[in-house]
């Protein structure tokens, strides 16, 4: 064994303590466990501890087709969210469609890592295009590998709730921000988030907020209007739950005709 090997195992055990404390802490069962802090994703946690990103995982706010998001708490005790993307499970066998096409992303490696790390990459490339034409969203901070560090959506003593939990007081305004955030996102960055439904849409002081942009692509991906039509349909298929008669074909027209 040579001494680098020895320093990492040292420092590896080191951190999995730490991590093993916050992990008893937090209350996530063994699977999580097994599927998220892997050795690769220790290391990446370990980096950023170390540059004082984060202090500590507070409690896990979500679980996702792709990752697990938790409540983590800086050295200067700011609240931030932790994106961990799994690398051990076969989740991400569907999102090549997603990736394959981007410009942003020729090089990309087909072996699971580089997809997944790439897959990282890309929902904080997005967060910064939706941070700079004000599309509410997440606060992009910093990534490595498969962890993605942002801000924190809701209130101290709890996340903010997907759109599917909450019963709300104003949806015509809530609906009307979300197709103008579509409209956005089409017009000033030519994205398409891809996968907007009430699953991937938190609700902040009577406010919508875009989550889960990994799989958002831009216009010169093949199937972007393929995308573009289907998030226009879940989300004027969702709205009829609150009496609110929207014509997607409409809506869709007048987005694409304005290109």
């Amino acid at each position: 064994m040579s001494s680098d090997t020895f320093l990492d195992d040292k420092r590896l055990k080191k951190l999995d303590k730490k991590l093993q404390d916050i992990i008893s802490r937090v209350g996530v069962d063994r699977k999580t466990q097994d599927e998220v802090f892997d050795k690769s994703t220790l290391l990446s946690l370990e980096k950023l501890i170390s540059n004082q990103v984060i202090d500590i995982l507070d409690f896990p706010i979500s679980t996702g087709k792709e990752g697990n998001v938790f409540r983590g708490v800086t050295p200067k005790k700011k609240l931030v969210a932790v994106k961990i993307f799994r690398t051990s499970t076969s989740t991400f066998k569907h999102i090549s469609e997603y990736i394959v096409g981007d410009p942003r992303f020729k090089s990309l490696r087909k072996t699971r890592r580089d997809i997944v790390f790439t897959w990282t990459k890309k929902e904080f490339k997005n967060l910064e295009l939706l941070e700079k034409i004000g599309v509410r969203a997440p606060k992009p901070i910093i990534f490595t590998n498969n962890v993605l560090v942002m801000s924190y959506i809701g209130e101290a003593r709890k996340p903010a709730p997907m759109l599917k939990d909450v019963v709300l007081e104003n949806p015509k305004e809530v609906f009307d921000t979300i197709i103008e955030y579509i409209s956005k996102m089409y017009k000033k960055a030519r994205l398409v988030h891809g996968d907007i439904s009430a699953f991937n849409i938190l609700i902040y002081r009577k406010r919508p907020y875009l989550i889960d942009v990994g799989q958002g692509v831009l216009l010169d991906h093949p199937n972007s209007y393929e995308f573009l039509k289907r998030d226009i349909n879940n989300i004027v298929d969702y709205f009829k739950k609150y009496k609110i008669i929207a014509d997607k074909d409409k809506i869709y027209q007048k987005l694409s005709k304005s290109e």
